[in-house]
């Protein structure tokens, strides 16, 4: 017997048109960090920090594996150019955030990006830490079906820790 109640497919989210034929897919973006952040302190108060926030990226890096499988199979092929222009452009339309890419190696497995005005943090006040984990497993999520290869993402400026926009580095793990 498993003692997990369901396993994530892209069915679960149902059919939202269906469901909500009146209030369709848009809500609040308040209400979005109202779920993340009582999760993640409920989270933090019983099993830690670092347990949360390896719970947060675990849960973005399974989101960035089954939201490419969702939004960007199609580009898989194009070139890192074309195929980041697309991640933009569709990361823009769903109010993701706005991708920006400062370093981009595609032979070294080594990038630096900027998301501003993204999901979890634009607009919260400084708190003088790091709080996008679940946006740090999404882009490796991406990168690593985008690539085959596995990859890691690690926020290094954050709008809670006093910057305006979030910028990770994103590194191929060494196999």
């Amino acid at each position: 017997m498993s003692l997990r109640a369901y396993e994530f497919s892209w069915d679960i989210i149902g059919d939202i048109n269906e469901g909500r034929p009146n209030l369709g897919t848009d809500v609040n973006i308040v209400l979005y960090r109202l779920m993340q952040y009582t999760f993640r302190d409920v989270a933090e108060q019983r099993y830690g920090k670092e347990v949360c926030d390896q719970l947060f990226y675990d849960a973005g890096y399974l989101a960035g594996k089954f939201f490419f499988t969702q939004y960007m199979q199609e580009f898989k092929d194009l070139s890192l150019n074309e195929f980041v222009a697309e991640l933009q452009r569709v990361l823009k339309e769903l109010g993701i955030g706005i991708l920006r890419i400062e370093k981009a190696d595609l032979e070294t497995g080594q990038f630096v990006l900027t998301v501003s005005e993204d999901l979890d943090c634009s607009g919260l006040p400084d708190i003088g830490i790091e709080v996008c984990n679940y946006d740090e497993g999404f882009i490796a999520g991406i990168f690593e079906k985008y690539t085959g290869k596995s990859f890691t993402a690690k926020e290094v400026d954050c709008w809670a820790s006093g910057d305006r926009t979030c910028r990770f580095h994103v590194n191929a793990n060494q196999s």
